[in-house]
């Protein structure tokens, strides 16, 4: 290898076009290992009775590309440290996608929990009254925990930012909080909030129930933190806000 690091030291700009190939050819090659493996999985998961295998290797798949990548970057970047500027920023950009890689694996971790046990509840029942209340809540307190763990996440990335960081900081406190909801509360949404969340948990209505919207007979497909889905007998969809 002393030929190579001549020619790179003879022509210093060669050394980034090297690195960069290098690079680019290392995630390629991992991407397809890791694609290998994934699909392996995949068809072991579609011979079993459960769902939920399937769900999680589809859930973890861009999550493990950007995962690789943040990694790779990170390994790479410590050999441009004679360029200590741009050594810096490389590293910098791959701490942000590091954390933001792991926020989004707890995401999919965290909807792959509640899915399992949505499938433990028996919808199929005719009497599906409390089935439908349990999953009804599931919903809520899947959407609350995820927009919790994006908001968290996020503002650890910002305060690996040294420009960003006091914004990251007041995310986390309760400044942010407050201005959070002030935020919310100039839109006039944080009484769409609260209305979704006490419906998800006082239970006037619930997922699959039968509703007339605006002259529309339908059934609730979706509530969510703001709005709700009603699908229509003829198969339209109608958001209808919650407040």
């Amino acid at each position: 290898m002393n030929w190579l690091n001549q020619i790179l030291e003879h022509y210093p700009n060669l050394r980034y076009v090297f690195l960069l190939v290098t690079f680019a050819a290392t995630f390629i090659v991992l991407i397809v290992v890791y694609n290998f493996i994934s699909k392996k999985l995949q068809r072991r998961a579609e011979k079993t009775q459960s769902p939920i295998d399937d769900f999680i290797i589809k859930l973890f798949k861009l999550p493990a590309i950007w995962l690789i990548f943040s990694l790779l970057l990170n390994i790479f970047s410590t050999y441009l440290k004679e360029d200590a500027g741009f050594f810096i920023t490389l590293q910098k950009i791959s701490q942000i996608l590091l954390i933001l890689s792991i926020g989004w694996f707890l995401i999919q971790l965290v909807r792959a929990g509640f899915r399992y046990f949505q499938n433990k509840l028996n919808l199929q029942d005719p009497d599906n009254l409390e089935a439908r209340k349990r999953l009804t809540q599931l919903n809520m307190i899947e959407k609350i925990t995820l927009i919790i763990i994006a908001v968290i996440f996020v503002a650890i990335a910002l305060m690996s930012i040294e420009s960003l960081h006091s914004i990251g900081v007041s995310i986390l406190t309760s400044a942010g909080v407050i201005g959070i909801v002030v935020g919310l509360a100039a839109q006039r949404s944080v009484g769409q909030v609260l209305s979704g969340v006490q419906i998800a948990f006082t239970q006037p209505v619930r997922l699959d129930d039968v509703v007339i919207v605006e002259g529309e007979w339908g059934r609730i497909e979706e509530i969510n933190i703001t709005y709700a889905v009603v699908r229509i007998w003829d198969e339209r969809r109608l958001v209808v806000p919650i407040d």
